[in-house]
């Protein structure tokens, strides 16, 4: 049985220990060690990765019941084995951040943490009941002062006897020794993970996004460093929108509205604009050529030139575009079915499209010197 060095010491970086086995599997090597500071994939906590050797640790987990090391290559004998550090220390920060914040959650809604996730850069937790914006973020401002004030964090493994004294929380049943881990004023929850020391190294917590999700709520958070890229990132949108609109940065988001607001009255505008014209350029339709060519590159336009040519002529062509980009096609009819119309129109124009009887729409990569001859070869009133 590995000895699990990381319940002895959470910060340990690197040490020695002999190789009990490193099997081939799938082309890499799945080493066990006589001892071990690698955390193995587990209560959301992702495996740790380093060195063993001249070996690099991809991933780190549980397989049946033993510590399994992951490995790009063998190794053998006594070797020296180091951690990522960064990669567990950013662990640590986002599994205890967790805590703190899903304690002080459940101590204000009675709520349970019921899924826990940790991924590159983020971490999702699921509780079993919907929770408000405004106890998110009391919750969050909560979080933050147990960090602020650098609570202990405790890790421990009650006596069996003593188990029943304990109020604790537990996403699932424990199987095994029950491992405690206590944050003072925020939490005593029932964990497996690697944790820091003391509340501060968490740096702070931020609620992303809420949802509601199977009943209850999933919540994003971001946690010590990225928590911090998260705030960078936001802060140089923020200020680039601000330059800009010519806002301050305070008003950004009013700034935006009225932004809103005038590209609503520029769309009003734009929708009148364009009906005028159709209006003009529908007068082009007859029967001997019942189409009009407008290089615009707007379907929608050739969608309303083509319903507007409905009322002069049998069936209206409408073509929107220019040679180099192509064109956009809309034909329509009041009276007859247009789709076999298109299907030969897309054969004979290099096009592709469809619709419904009373109207098709499409694009055509012929040129407009081709659309012409086509259209001008068409009988009167098809």
């Amino acid at each position: 049985m590995t000895d699990k060095l990381y319940y002895d010491d959470a910060y340990i970086k690197s040490f020695s220990a002999q190789v009990l086995s490193c099997t081939e599997n799938g082309g890499k090597y799945e080493t066990v060690l006589s001892r071990t500071a690698f955390f193995p994939e587990g209560g959301g906590q992702p495996g740790d990765r380093g060195t063993i050797g001249s070996a690099r640790v991809l991933d780190t987990v549980i397989k049946d019941g033993e510590i399994v090391h992951i490995c790009s290559s063998p190794v053998n004998g006594e070797c020296s084995c180091t951690l990522d550090w960064g990669f567990r220390f950013s662990n640590m920060q986002q599994h205890s951040g967790e805590h703190i914040f899903s304690g002080i959650l459940h101590s204000l809604t009675g709520f349970d943490n019921v899924g826990f996730h940790m991924s590159e850069n983020e971490v999702t937790v699921d509780f079993s009941g919907p929770v408000t914006s405004e106890t998110l973020l009391e919750a969050e401002r909560k979080t933050n002062e147990i960090i602020y004030n650098n609570a202990a964090i405790t890790c421990f493994c009650p006596p069996e006897n003593e188990i029943s004294d304990y109020d604790y929380r537990s996403k699932k049943e424990v199987d095994g020794a029950l491992r405690l881990v206590k944050i003072d004023g925020a939490d005593l929850c029932a964990c497996c993970g690697t944790h820091v020391a003391r509340a501060g190294e968490v740096g702070m917590v931020k609620v992303i996004t809420s949802e509601n999700y199977k009943g209850g709520v999933r919540i994003v958070l971001k946690i010590g460093s990225f928590a911090l890229e998260d705030y960078i990132e936001k802060n140089n949108s923020v200020l680039e929108i601000s330059a800009s609109l010519c806002a301050k940065y305070g008003e950004v988001a009013g700034a935006v509205e009225k932004l809103k607001e005038k590209q609503n009255e520029l769309r009003i505008e734009l929708s009148d604009a364009k009906k005028e014209i159709v209006s003009l350029l529908a007068r082009d339709y007859n029967e001997t050529a019942p189409f009009v060519i407008d290089g615009r590159g707007d379907a929608d336009f050739a969608r309303m030139l083509a319903d507007a040519g409905t009322a002069k002529v049998k069936t209206a062509f409408a073509f929107s575009g220019d040679d180099k980009n192509g064109y956009k096609y809309a034909a329509a009819s009041r009276s007859e079915d247009v789709r076999e119309t298109g299907k030969a129109l897309n054969a004979a124009l290099r096009g592709r499209g469809g619709g419904k009887p009373e109207m098709i729409m499409g694009s055509v990569s012929a040129s407009k010197e081709e659309i012409i001859l086509y259209l001008s070869s068409l009988k009167p009133n098809t």
